[in-house]
């Protein structure tokens, strides 16, 4: 991680801050059935990750938690950690209020070897993530040192040729280079839950290829045990996309050149 990242992840603190309240009322993230039981994790994850029971799992970049209290509510011993103060408040409110027993801790994820204790069966992160991150060869490492020996990491994520488009024009423009060393920065009006919201995000993020993320997690001494790429996604993240049978997302047939999605499970040796 270099020197001026701090700046970067003082601007994306202050931008997710603001989504936080946004998001935590919006339709996408429908907190009120969420506490009447309905779980935030997808078919995906619930499949690739499996039993959680009785297992102690690390939650990175969290946002508001309710993955983390869904794994909870699985019975996973769950700490939650991410970047934005108020995200972690309505976390721990949430928490309270459910009666769980997670664990939610405020941390950039380059101090979890500071702020987080222990070792864990499970690492895990999802949807949205790896595009905050300068450095995934200290990702990698911090996700080493928090597995114990035998445990498990898995990302789920929108897969990196999602990320060399433009949204910010219609229909999106391929833009960005595939694999990206520079800072990419963007301002828009709106949060991915509301385009109309009262909020100006401005956002520094980073481009990382399928290798790179591979890379990182091996030469931290794990084991890949799958990478899947989908054509699917959960999440209606491209324009004129067609709701399937299963109620996810794929792009128009015409349309359908490349993944939404993959996972990635490693297994710490």
């Amino acid at each position: 991680m270099k020197n001026n990242d701090s700046k970067y992840f003082e601007v994306n603190k202050e931008t997710w801050n603001k989504k936080v309240s946004i998001h935590s009322k919006s339709e996408f993230y429908n907190v009120e059935g969420f506490k009447k039981g309905k779980t935030s994790l997808n078919s995906f994850e619930l499949e690739e990750v499996g039993d959680v029971s009785g297992k102690s799992l690390l939650h990175l970049q969290c946002h508001f938690g309710q993955d983390t209290l869904s794994w909870s509510r699985l019975g996973a011993k769950c700490t939650g950690i991410d970047l934005s103060d108020e995200g972690i408040k309505v976390a721990k409110r949430l928490n309270s209020e459910l009666g769980l027993n997670a664990t939610f801790i405020e941390s950039n994820l380059y101090d979890v070897p500071k702020k987080v204790k222990g070792k864990f069966d499970i690492v895990f992160t999802s949807y949205g993530v790896i595009g905050w991150l300068p450095d995934l060869k200290t990702w990698g490492e911090i996700i080493a040192n928090k597995l114990k020996n035998g445990g498990v990491f898995y990302l789920i994520e929108f897969h990196p040729i999602v990320w060399m488009f433009n949204y910010l024009q219609t229909p999106p423009k391929l833009v960005y280079p595939y694999q990206n060393s520079d800072v990419i920065y963007e301002e828009y009006k709106g949060t991915y839950t509301n385009n109309n919201a009262d909020i100006i995000s401005r956002e520094y993020g980073w481009n990382h290829g399928l290798g790179e993320v591979v890379t990182a997690l091996t030469n931290a001494g794990m084991h890949i045990e799958f990478l899947h790429e989908y054509e699917k996604s959960p999440y209606n993240v491209f324009p004129e996309m067609e709701k399937t049978d299963d109620g996810l997302f794929k792009m128009k047939k015409d349309q359908q050149l490349f993944p939404l999605l993959y996972s990635i499970k490693a297994i710490k040796k």
